[in-house]
């Protein structure tokens, strides 16, 4: 089995301006941190990132990165609203594309089985046909004749997650109680990498989880990371809970330009060990 083991930044060196990234996780829920803090910390622009979005993509709206952002929601969860993702659209500093939750998991499905679209129900007499000028209807070539809506696919360059533990190969699992879509990020994308909790040997896998926590597998994988306290300050059950007041202080940059400099400087300007230094020394005070 190859060894796909790579470095946060050896990732991230493979990625190109004008790239589609898809970042699986859900809201404020396993995101692959680590992975986004390297992008920050890269001259990456003109990014269309598509996800079930969560600080991510407030971040990357933050920074200028992401010059569209395909979603079907953004939120920190136990916070409603994203504040710097909800002030970029209300400034219009960068373009939208807005799906129904269901409807944006179909295209991931259809991008994975690589066709153009799937029908759907999702989205039939909402304002998302006509605020939505991708979304088109389509006639079933059956005797039921019934209008669906064309889901169109949502193709990714690059698809970075975040799982609880990986081998060397790239074979990952989940532990917490929820697969969220990462599998499917996985296959419609051309690359994908994995940050994980931690690296364990193929053997020691099913030690623990069962077999259904088998998300990911090798050919699903191109590269893999060991980066624990990589999806924080996201939920990453069961392995750490969300950084709640973590996520307060980042919230309060929104509405201060001093606080998200300050911010910044401590936890964005700094590599990976940086950040989790930063965060640590911040615990203990």
């Amino acid at each position: 089995m190859p060894d796909k083991r790579m470095s946060i930044d050896e990732v991230v060196s493979e990625l190109e301006d004008g790239m589609t990234i898809g970042i699986g996780g859900w809201g404020s829920r396993r995101k692959p941190m680590a992975f986004v803090r390297a992008i920050l910390r890269s001259s990456l622009k003109d990014l269309t990132i598509v996800s079930y979005g969560g600080p991510d993509v407030g971040l990357l709206c933050k920074s200028g990165q992401a010059a569209k952002i395909v979603y079907g929601f953004v939120s920190l969860d136990s916070i409603p609203l994203e504040p710097h993702f909800r002030a970029a659209r209300q400034n219009a500093t960068v373009e939208a594309e807005e799906y129904d939750e269901g409807m944006f998991q179909w295209g991931l499905r259809a991008a994975a089985q690589r066709v153009s679209f799937l029908p759907t129900r999702a989205g039939l007499g909402t304002d998302l046909l006509e605020s939505n000028p991708r979304l088109k209807l389509v006639t079933s070539p059956y005797d039921d004749g019934e209008t669906y809506v064309a889901m169109p696919a949502l193709p990714l360059d690059v698809a970075l997650v975040h799982m609880n533990r990986a081998d060397q190969g790239g074979n990952a699992q989940f532990l917490g109680p929820d697969p969220f879509y990462d599998d499917l990020f996985c296959l419609a994308a051309e690359k994908r990498y994995v940050s994980c909790e931690r690296l364990v040997p193929t053997e020691d896998l099913l030690k623990e989880g069962t077999i259904h926590t088998l998300r990911l597998n090798r050919l699903m994988v191109d590269g893999v990371v060991e980066a624990p306290g990589g999806a924080h300050f996201t939920l990453c059950a069961p392995d750490y809970g969300r950084d709640e007041e973590f996520q307060r202080e980042y919230v309060a940059t929104a509405g201060d330009e001093d606080k998200w400099l300050a911010f910044k400087a401590r936890y964005l300007d700094v590599d990976e060990a940086g950040y989790q230094a930063a965060v640590k020394e911040r615990g203990q005070s």
